[in-house]
């Protein structure tokens, strides 16, 4: 189960995207700064955007899956039973996940960013789908969202997940690290050996690898589990 960049490029007014890489299953973090391209690889993954020039191709990947920023970009249903039943899933059950317990018959428009994102959310990792890209993922969240956010996408197991985002603290484990830099997709690698060559690494993991000290991946827990470690 693939999904591959070769030799694509994208182009919109002065801004020029470029793209070669391979996405294996597991899941990868492309990381970037606003308006570097992060949305633009995700748009042109997703098969919403075509490329300019280049091809992507997907091997194995029955069904894929684009959460865009904005969660209201996605609505379609009136209450939130209707806009659960619009995924094909059984609202109770994704209630209760995003504990929006017993406002099934609310209007989706009552509901906060915060919320709303959470319901989208919870319906996106609830679908089938073989490649899952999140576009900003954890916008309008707090820690604790963005922490069950990690949690679920771990939990998933299965396919390829793509999250491009700026979210330099709550990330969930991942298997390859990418950054757009001005529009050009750059590979680090695969963790743990990609995380020095991270250029837009966070300050609490810098501050590790200056001290000589490795984290086993990106997570929270594994740089508090290294961090502790030194202390002893």
């Amino acid at each position: 189960m693939t999904l591959t960049f070769e030799e694509v490029s994208y182009q919109r007014d002065q801004f020029r995207f470029t793209a070669n890489g391979i996405f294996e299953e597991g899941v990868h973090l492309v990381s970037g700064l606003v308006g570097s391209g992060k949305s633009t690889l995700a748009f042109i993954a997703s098969g919403l955007v075509p490329p300019g020039a280049g091809s992507v191709h997907r091997t194995g990947i029955r069904k894929s899956l684009l959460s865009m920023q904005f969660p209201e970009y996605h609505t379609t249903g009136i209450t939130l039973n209707d806009e659960i039943r619009s995924w094909g899933l059984d609202p109770e059950a994704i209630l209760a996940s995003t504990r929006l317990f017993a406002r099934g018959e609310q209007d989706v428009n009552v509901l906060s960013r915060g919320e709303l994102k959470r319901l989208h959310l919870g319906c996106v990792l609830s679908a089938d789908a073989d490649l899952l890209i999140l576009d900003e993922p954890f916008s309008a969240l707090d820690c604790r969202e963005k922490r069950v956010i990690c949690r679920r996408i771990t939990e998933r197991g299965y396919g390829t997940v793509i999250i491009c985002t700026h979210e330099q603290t709550w990330l969930p484990p991942v298997d390859s690290i990418w950054e757009m830099k001005e529009g050009t997709l750059v590979s680090c690698g695969r963790v743990p050996a990609a995380i020095p060559r991270w250029s837009l690494a966070p300050r609490h993991i810098r501050d590790l690898l200056e001290r000589g000290l490795m984290p086993g991946n990106i997570s929270p827990e594994s740089v508090m589990e290294v961090a502790c470690r030194t202390r002893e």
